[in-house]
């Protein structure tokens, strides 16, 4: 796909805001260890991210399909980045309490919602409906690179020089992300709000509710949400106590413990390859469905596997699903979502699968009390289950629909 001036701006812009975030989720954790001995106070970092994710996603969606979506880019990035900038200066300072972090994390989720969801939601105004899946591929073959190759090792060389050094940094990439996004056009939104949004006195709860029905009345993309909330649960079981397994399963130390990780990432790269041709090839449909099923077989095949290289490939099998997954219904949702509803139609899926995170911890947690291989038979149970709803709900000709 030939990257217009447009595309080009918005896959930048992911690229540093990516980066930036593959190095704050490794430098806060050290910051808070630094301020508090408490596990509670360091754990709580991210459980604080989570909560104001999901708190925000459906206020956030209505936000996204209400205002320029590139402004809302340049702006939340600019923000976040102003904010950590912040941050650092106290760090440096010696001011910086566990308070300030857990406050800046808060305004970071609140922000990254809003930037994340604009940056999904303007995409099929950028790109042709036909080239959405390379689209998507790229942005996630880069935010995999971002996230778990570049970010964490130089998040944690450049915490060695100074506990504020990475900050600055992560800072600095979010503002250069906002200046990135300044090519995107300014008009971005291809069509007014919603008819019934604008026949009654506005509110942001009855414009998310309008989303969530719409959510609700369409088979294909409800499934969708469906689906992909049932997989966060599948996902989380095993990942939840991926390092108990390990360790007790596979006899890896934190070192083994990190190539394993960093070798189940090479599977995404493989998938965000392969995800735009399979789905040209098979369809949506099929593509999903296989994508699951490899989800199911390689959790199955590792619910029983105690050597670490087989555990290394089926765990990049497994992420190799998720992102074919991931690409091939990103990029369905966006075809067959109404413009002006992709802000609150992707909010309510995000708050399914959000949902689904959590439920799949806990669950994990529980069932590893019982035996450490209990969370991986279940996820490759939910996955199953899954693929056979893909298989029953993604039915008709669902690549040929266009949004209205």
């Amino acid at each position: 796909m030939r990257s217009t001036s447009p595309f080009g701006a918005l896959w930048g812009a992911n690229a540093l805001s990516n980066l930036a975030d593959g190095l704050v989720f490794v430098t806060m954790p050290l910051v808070a260890a630094g301020l508090t001995d408490d596990p509670r106070g360091v754990a709580g970092l991210a459980t604080t991210y989570a909560l104001v994710r999901l708190v925000v996603a459906l206020p956030v969606g209505v936000y996204v399909d209400r205002l320029d979506r590139r402004t809302l880019i340049v702006v939340a990035n600019a923000l976040r980045g102003a904010a950590v900038l912040g941050l650092a200066v106290s760090i440096q300072s010696g001011v910086a309490s566990l308070a300030v972090l857990y406050a800046v994390m808060a305004v970071v989720g609140v922000l990254e919602s809003a930037a994340d969801g604009a940056a999904v939601a303007v995409l099929p105004s950028i790109v042709p409906r036909d080239r959405l899946d390379r689209a998507n591929a790229r942005i996630t073959g880069t935010q995999l690179v971002a996230d778990e190759f570049v970010g964490p090792p130089l998040g944690g060389l450049l915490f060695a020089l100074a506990a504020a050094v990475p900050v600055y940094v992560t800072g600095g990439l979010w503002v250069a992300a906002g200046a990135v996004a300044l090519a995107l056009p300014r008009r971005t939104r291809d069509v007014p709000l919603a008819p019934e949004a604008a026949g009654a006195p506005s509110s942001v709860f009855r414009e998310a509710a309008a989303g969530v029905r719409w959510l609700a009345r369409h088979r294909v993309v409800g499934s969708l949400a469906l689906i992909g909330g049932l997989a966060s649960v599948g996902y989380m079981l095993p990942f939840s106590v991926l390092v108990l397994f390990a360790r007790d399963r596979l006899g890896l130390d934190a070192a083994g413990y990190g190539v394993l990780l960093a070798a189940s990432a090479l599977g995404g790269l493989a998938g965000s390859a392969i995800a735009a041709p399979l789905r040209a090839r098979l369809g949506s449909r099929w593509t999903i469905t296989a994508a699951l099923t490899l989800g199911a077989a390689s959790l199955a095949g590792l619910a029983v596997a105690r050597d670490p290289i087989v555990a290394g490939i089926l765990l990049a099998l497994y992420i190799l699903h998720a992102v074919v997954w991931s690409i091939c219904a990103t990029s369905l949702r966006q075809r067959l979502v109404p413009g002006e509803l992709l802000g609150r139609v992707g909010a309510a899926g995000r708050v399914a699968s959000l949902l689904g995170l959590a439920a799949g911890s806990a669950l994990g947690g529980a069932l590893a009390t019982a035996g450490i291989a209990l969370p991986t038979v279940g996820g490759a149970v939910v996955f199953a289950g899954c693929a056979l709803l893909a298989v029953v709900a993604l039915r008709g000709p669902v690549d040929r629909a266009a949004a209205p």
